[in-house]
């Protein structure tokens, strides 16, 4: 075979020189970067590190199961105004709580635990847990100091006659300071819708009377009995029925009788509770309207 056979094949340009230079100068070039340059990864975390870190987890984790495990504190209150709210989160019971407020409703006030448990019922255990919170008025504590001022102004002020409001006039209204005609009028259109008044309560539901003003109408004025009020049969009130009582609207009356009708007769306020829409934080004043 001739060698000018093959002689074409081993002349270049200048050009395809310099690009043959080129390639070998890369190759050597990576070749020198693979032998002396370590690509190894390196861990992003040292063992030291990683130990600091599992000793910071352990105090972290404590602190933790302490947030889950506080317990509300509670402040000194009078036990003569818990509300269902408050007294639901002191662990009484639906029918101690309606206890103390029937009691309330008589314009007495209980003056010590032990009175306390005599009208609510509560056991043992649960006045001992409550007690070290009731905070009762300095005259409670100290009878005697206040009984060797016979003459004082807070001697008269006990004596005051105060009026049933289910009794009241238009003129015994206005006699309290803030309320003039309009508002004696609207409380007694108040009463008219309802028969009369169940409890003082139902004041704060006006438009238009004031805190400051309830509170006044509270001093000159009380529920003295329940009146005899025509009562709303709620297992067989039409929905029209129910919604001639002021506290009901038409939603809510379909709830309610949509609530019999799955459920059977309603037989008292616990099963009110479970009703969709109905106003809870006024149960206890809807119920002596109702006949169960």
């Amino acid at each position: 075979m001739k060698t000018s056979s093959f002689s074409p094949y081993f002349k270049f340009s200048k050009s395809q020189r310099n690009g043959i230079f080129v390639l070998l100068t890369a190759i050597v070039v990576f070749q020198m970067l693979y032998f002396f340059v370590d690509f190894k990864t390196k861990p992003l975390q040292t063992e030291d590190k990683r130990q600091q870190w599992m000793d910071l987890q352990t105090p972290i984790d404590s602190l933790q199961r302490e947030k889950k495990v506080q317990i509300p504190k509670i402040y000194p209150f009078n036990p003569n105004f818990i509300t269902d709210f408050k007294g639901y989160k002191l662990g009484m019971s639906v029918a101690e709580i309606d206890r103390l407020l029937a009691y309330r409703q008589t314009n007495r006030y209980v003056n010590s635990g032990e009175e306390f448990q005599k009208v609510t019922g509560v056991s043992d255990s649960l006045l001992r847990s409550m007690s070290p919170y009731f905070k009762f008025p300095d005259w409670v504590k100290n009878k005697s100091k206040f009984k060797s001022f016979p003459n004082t102004r807070l001697e008269s002020k006990q004596v005051k006659a105060i009026l049933d409001l289910n009794l009241a006039t238009q003129e015994d209204l206005k006699k309290v300071y803030g309320i003039g005609d309009g508002l004696s009028e609207r409380i007694l259109k108040e009463k008219t819708k309802f028969g009369a008044f169940v409890s003082m309560e139902q004041l704060k539901d006006i438009w238009g009377l004031s805190p400051e003003v309830v509170e006044s109408l509270n001093k000159d004025f009380k529920i003295a009995t329940i009146p005899d009020v025509k009562k709303i049969n709620i297992n067989s009130a039409s929905v029209k029925e129910l919604m001639n009582f002021p506290y009901f609207r038409y939603a809510l009356a379909k709830s309610i009788v949509t609530f019999r009708s799955m459920n059977g007769e309603i037989k008292n306020t616990e099963d009110l509770i479970k009703i969709s829409g109905f106003p809870v934080d006024k149960i206890k004043i809807i119920a002596l309207y109702l006949e169960f």
